[in-house]
């Protein structure tokens, strides 16, 4: 059976594993609310001592390994929002937080504005950047469940865009996903291992949008709000064809990218991903995308061999080797390559470039 296929490579190569990043780390994607959002003291409506340790014990590995800063994109709104602040903002710097809109409040007559003046109120509880999730675009709907999706482009965002813009605010935006998620799931489908085994990740029919119009709704955003900037999460959702993400950054000055679960598909092409790094070395960001105890997607498990094998293919040229700490490769059955990155560019991609778009220091 295709799942109990699991073979050794035979090849003899040198391998250099990188046990600890060469400069401070900002991942600026992870998921750090879901330690404690579902795992609350009765009494206090706070963390759970379990999800205190678990943050106390992320928080010491990430000194082992020199990660700096951990960016939770799951900040959520209001109360929820503050509740994230207050307890990463504990760890002294170690953690930051992004403020999410708030979907379930696009139906009513005043979002626009409120949804705008939330922002301000976000940032002031100590938000950093603004997140937004494929929930736009793929999930969220007029009329509840019932009506048709909403798009990327809509224009009651507009407001939410510009004031991202005015109070400095990066928005960390995803949109669409990998190619293979919007194909058949059948025997061409190079990702049909992971869709069978996830089919709710699947965007093929229905009245799902082709993936070219999402990227080209979230496009005209960028383009309509030149003074807001925009981290494309992902490599922009599309590592599959670089040449595009190059032409979109060379149209948008104001659109960054970063890696997050995608050095599968950044260290199979490492000669044109090299490329990509040299020609954008002040736009990429390092990201991860990573949850602790990610079940579902254990290439993206916020532990320290998940962060290894990005350090491995930054800082290495080495060959063949695996990008999740996984028996089977959880994306697609191949191998990657190390794309040797000098430390000016590497020193950009692990920090300065994050540190420069949210306000942190460089080094």
């Amino acid at each position: 059976m295709l799942e109990d296929f699991q073979p050794k490579s035979m090849l003899v190569v040198p391998e250099h594993p990188v046990a600890k990043a060469k400069y401070p780390v900002i991942d600026v994607h992870t998921h750090l609310a879901s330690v404690f959002g579902r795992r609350r003291a009765p009494e206090s409506g706070g963390p759970s001592p379990e999800a205190v340790k678990q943050l106390d014990q992320i928080m010491q590995w990430m000194d082992e390994i020199n990660l700096q800063t951990l960016i939770n994109v799951s900040g959520g709104y209001g109360d929820d929002l503050k509740r994230n602040v207050e307890v990463l903002g504990k760890y002294k710097g170690h953690y930051a937080n992004c403020i999410t809109p708030a979907w379930d409040k696009v139906q009513e007559p005043d979002y626009p504005k409120w949804q705008a003046d939330e922002l301000k109120r976000g940032k002031d509880a100590g938000a950093i950047g603004l997140k937004i999730a494929k929930t736009l675009g793929l999930y969220l709907r007029e009329r509840g469940k019932e009506g048709p999706l909403v798009k990327v482009d809509d224009p009651r965002f507009d407001p939410m865009w510009e004031a991202a813009g005015q109070l400095k605010l990066p928005v960390v935006i995803h949109t669409g996903d990998p190619d293979a998620f919007f194909k058949p799931i059948d025997r061409f489908n190079e990702r049909w291992e992971e869709l069978a085994n996830h089919p709710d990740w699947s965007f093929y029919g229905k009245d799902f949008p082709p993936k070219p119009e999402l990227l080209a709704a979230r496009n005209r955003v960028i383009e309509r709000h030149p003074k807001t900037q925009f981290i494309g999460l992902h490599v922009a959702n599309h590592p599959e064809n670089l040449d595009e993400v190059s032409a979109w950054l060379k149209k948008y000055p104001n659109l960054h990218v970063e890696i997050g679960a995608r050095v599968g598909e950044l260290g199979r092409q490492p000669r044109r991903s090299r490329k990509f790094f040299d020609e954008f070395p002040d736009r990429i960001m390092f990201g991860t995308d990573a949850t602790p105890n990610g079940k579902n997607v254990p290439q993206q498990d916020l532990r320290p061999p998940m962060f290894q094998a990005y350090f491995r293919f930054l800082e290495t040229e080495d060959e063949y080797f695996d990008y999740a700490p996984s028996e089977v490769p959880p994306q697609g059955r191949w191998q990657i390559y190390g794309i040797g990155l000098p430390d000016a560019i590497l020193k950009k991609v692990y920090h300065n470039n994050a540190a420069k778009l949210f306000g942190m220091k460089t080094i």
